[in-house]
């Protein structure tokens, strides 16, 4: 087709010069001189006698040097936090409160809830002497934790009966008393104290819900109401398969007004009605008092009221 092309368009497809041959710069890999490989014989000489070796040196494996390392740091911190305990001293501390048996200590308080809305939150339980709100020393950001410091200790002690559990900017606030000067050997958290247990271990070590409950209480509970959920559980199950083994033909019955009985006149003979025409009263002859009855299975006497009891002690039987 492009020999129909004029020579303008021809000039497109007209193909290019070869690349010119360059000679390569060095040798190829099949030119090249190879060196010859030796033995070590000529070595051997220059070895040490295993006679005269020192003993081999042991080097510990991996698994070895991480638990030397684990060990050592968990002596190190052990050290760390004796010391720490060894200078602890909350009674000499100057920012505390003036009265511990006055104060209130709140925990998980918002970064972002502020001096006088505490006080607001907490004024109605009684007259606030002080409140002590715990900064980083270094950056200046809230610590999350607080403590108020009461004119009565009566009102402490309604604050810490009503107000744990209370929340404050989205966030429930715990509140316990001051037990750093008022208990004795009392520790916190950072110095292995404290009385949190929802990181203590494993699941069936902590407790699920934080707060002031006794870890021991709260898992004896927890353990109390599972036991009577599945005694529930095996109740609706025992209750479920009696429903489904009665047998319909009783069901029809009780639903017509059948199966109680004979229905008898007063001579003690059969009406002539039968136990068919209980619900509707045909055929029925009354006792000398006007008042009919039933026999059941057993021989027992039953008198019939009217229509709606009937039904009812038919459901209930």
């Amino acid at each position: 087709m492009t020999q129909f092309l004029p020579p303008q368009l021809l000039l497109l497809f007209k193909a290019r010069d070869p690349i010119p041959y360059m000679p390569p710069v060095g040798k190829l890999p099949h030119e090249k001189q190879q060196g010859n490989y030796t033995g070590i014989a000529p070595f051997v000489s220059n070895f040490e006698n295993p006679v005269e070796a020192p003993p081999a040196m042991r080097v510990e494996t991996r698994e070895e040097r991480r638990e030397r390392r684990a060990k050592e740091k968990a002596e190190e911190t052990a050290y760390q936090l004796e010391q720490a305990i060894a200078v602890w001293d909350p009674a000499g501390n100057e920012t505390a409160t003036a009265d511990p048996f006055k104060t209130l200590f709140i925990a998980r308080i918002n970064y972002e809830t502020s001096e006088g809305k505490l006080r607001r939150e907490f004024e109605q339980y009684g007259s606030i002497k002080q409140i002590c709100m715990i900064h980083n020393k270094i950056s200046g950001k809230p610590r999350g934790y607080a403590f108020i410091e009461y004119s009565h200790e009566r009102d402490m002690h309604a604050a810490y009966r009503h107000a744990d559990g209370k929340k404050i900017d989205s966030r429930r606030v715990l509140v316990d008393v001051e037990r750093g000067r008022t208990v004795k050997g009392w520790l916190p958290r950072r110095l292995g104290g404290g009385l949190g247990g929802t990181r203590r271990g494993g699941p069936e070590v902590n407790t699920r819900h934080s707060g002031r409950e006794d870890p021991d209480r709260e898992r004896a509970r927890r353990e109390e109401v599972g036991e009577r959920g599945e005694r529930d559980r095996e109740r609706e199950r025992f209750d479920e398969d009696q429903r489904f083994s009665r047998d319909p033909d009783d069901d029809r019955s009780i639903e017509n007004g059948r199966g109680m009985g004979v229905v008898v006149d007063g001579t003690g003979g059969e009406c002539p009605g039968g136990a068919g025409d209980v619900g509707s009263g045909e055929g029925i002859e009354p006792f000398e008092n006007g008042v009919p009855f039933v026999r059941g299975d057993n021989g027992q006497i039953f008198p019939i009221k009217q229509e709606h009891e009937i039904k009812h002690e038919m459901l209930d039987y």
